[in-house]
Parts: structure tokens; C-alpha cells; sequence
């Protein structure tokens, strides 16, 4: 009897080690599950990296997708006030520059500095602060904005610098002062090449600054300061090339809003014929060779973007 009460105590106490070896065999069970799930999750990730580096493996792709929101067309433009804003900044900013030019000209550095800041900080904010219709056709171009928004800007810039002209013409005849607003020197035929390369080489210099410039897009006084400084750094270089170079003065704006308040277009000729290409020859040495250099700025600043893999899952390259 003692013996088998020693056996059914012996069973009694042996009792509670099961739970213990029940709990060991969870925990491993758990850890286990953990491990795996941590490796699924590491493939998963792994997966996702290789897709996306394969997906990116062109730096190229998506590089003509359309980067401005592409429900804007003429038919949804009108339907939000917004636009209307950003027509009045283009309006007032460009007029400030246009009275600006006209008054001063582009040999005051210092100026043209300050103008350009006061210009854009003003602005940006309204319309991005294109005041040049090359600028705003490098934007069309590289499809930062829609075709129907580039037109209304251009519009609103060749508005505002005929104001800029209309106001300080008043001025001028108020005061009874008998300065005449300032001409460009006429483009001979014999000077179109010259004078149209260096618009051309200015307007493509232009529109990479502008197009480098909106990585700061959080920043309008960063963007103020990038586009004021670039600017004047591009007229003071074509000013060396023209004058010291060339041997030209005042020949050149690299804005065809404000080279048109400069009287660049003839007012008579012989003949009509002499007159049309009179006419044809000004428009396309400031208005054509800005345009197609600011175009090409603006595409030799996105293609060193997605070289360096800056905009690789910005501009619709990964997310599509």
C-alpha cells in the first residue's frame, strides 16, 4: 500500500511539467511562424525593389508623359476661378518687367537683378511666373502645363507689356520730357544669323535655369532667387558676346512679350513685299529662335534630370 501511494504522489507532482514542455513547443511553434513571416516579408520587399529597378532600368521612360494635370483642357479651364488668378499675375508681372526693360534697359545688372527677384517672387505663387512667352512655350513643350493654359499665358504677356509700354509712355508725356522710349537696333539682312543665334543660345540658357529652378517648387523666394540670379547671368553673358564679340548693341531681349514694345516690327517699306519680310524676318529673330531655344533649354534640363535619377518616381516613371 505505501508503495503504491509513493507511485500515485510520484504521478502527482510529475503533473505540472507538462504545461512547461507544452509552452517550450508554442514558443519554438511561434518563432518559427515569425521567421517565416520576416522571410516572406524580406521577398516581398525584394520583389518590390527588383520590379521598381526594372521599372526604372530606362531613365528615359515616361520622360514625354505629361506632368500637368491632364483633365485641363479648354472645355474644364473656365470651370474654377484659378486660372483667371494666374492670367492677372502673368498681366501684372509682366508689365512691371516690360516698364522695367524699357525705362532702365539691360545694361544695369544691379537692376536687373532686383527686378527680376521682385518680378518673379510676386508672381510665382499666381501663374508660376513664366513673363515670357519662350519660357511658357518650353513649359508647353515639356509638358509641365496644358496647351490651353500656355496660350492664355502668352495672351496675358503680350497684354501686360503693351500696359507696361501705354503706362510709361503716360508717364513720359506727363512729365513734357522729350525722351523717346528706347528702339532695338533693326535686324539687317546681313545680321539675321548672328543676332537670331545669340536669342536663341540666350533663350536655351534662360530656359535651363527656368526649368532647374522649379525643383523648388516649396520655396518662391529659392525659385525668385535661381531665376533672378540666372537671368541676369545669361544678359550679362550675351551682352559680352554681342558687344565685345560681335561688335552689336542693343540688338537683342530673349522675350518676345517685351521685344514687341521695342517696335521691332516695321511700320513701312517700298512695297508690301518688302515690308512682309521685314516683318517675317523680325518675328522670327525674337520670337521663333527664343521659342525653339527655350524648348531645347528646357529638354537638355530634363534629360540631365533623369540621367542623374533625380525625377526617376516623380514624373510618372515608377508609378505607372
Amino acid at each position: 500500500m505505501a508503495k503504491n501511494k509513493s507511485k500515485k504522489g510520484a504521478k502527482k507532482t510529475s503533473k505540472p511539467a507538462e504545461p512547461q514542455v507544452k509552452t517550450e513547443k508554442i514558443e519554438k511553434v511561434e518563432a518559427v511562424k515569425t521567421e517565416e513571416v520576416k522571410a516572406e516579408k524580406e521577398e516581398k520587399v525584394t520583389t518590390v525593389i527588383a520590379s521598381e529597378g526594372k521599372k526604372c532600368g530606362n531613365p528615359f521612360k515616361g520622360f514625354f508623359a505629361a506632368k500637368h494635370d491632364k483633365s485641363e483642357n479648354i472645355l474644364t479651364v473656365f470651370k474654377t476661378p484659378r486660372i483667371w488668378g494666374a492670367v492677372i499675375g502673368e498681366v501684372i508681372g509682366t508689365m512691371m518687367l516690360s516698364m522695367f526693360f524699357l525705362a532702365v534697359g539691360l545694361y544695369q545688372p544691379l537692376y536687373l537683378v532686383f527686378a527680376m527677384l521682385a518680378a518673379t517672387a510676386i508672381t510665382y505663387k499666381l501663374s508660376g511666373a513664366h513673363l515670357n512667352p519662350a519660357i511658357t512655350v518650353g513649359m508647353m513643350a515639356s509638358r509641365r502645363i496644358s496647351a490651353i493654359r500656355g496660350v492664355l499665358y502668352i495672351l496675358a504677356q503680350v497684354l501686360g507689356a503693351w500696359l507696361g509700354l501705354l503706362i510709361l509712355n503716360a508717364f513720359i508725356s506727363a512729365g513734357g520730357a522729350a525722351t523717346e522710349l528706347p528702339k532695338m537696333t533693326e535686324v539687317a539682312s546681313e545680321d539675321f544669323w548672328v543676332v537670331s543665334m545669340v536669342e536663341f543660345f540666350g533663350a536655351a540658357l534662360l530656359g535651363y535655369v527656368f526649368c532647374r529652378a522649379q525643383d523648388y517648387k516649396k520655396n518662391p523666394l529659392a525659385i525668385a532667387a535661381i531665376i533672378g540670379t540666372g537671368a541676369c547671368m545669361v544678359y550679362l553673358f550675351v551682352v559680352l558676346i554681342s558687344s565685345s564679340f560681335l561688335g552689336l548693341q542693343n540688338n537683342f531681349m530673349i522675350n518676345p512679350a517685351i521685344a514687341l514694345m521695342y517696335q521691332i516690327l516695321p511700320t513701312g517699306g517700298e512695297n508690301f513685299g518688302e515690308l512682309f519680310g521685314q516683318t517675317m524676318l523680325a518675328l522670327c529673330t525674337y520670337c521663333i529662335f527664343p521659342m525653339v531655344g527655350a524648348v531645347i533649354g528646357f529638354t537638355f534640363s530634363d534629360i540631365a534630370k533623369k540621367l542623374v535619377g533625380e525625377c526617376c518616381c516623380e514624373d510618372c516613371c515608377c508609378k505607372k
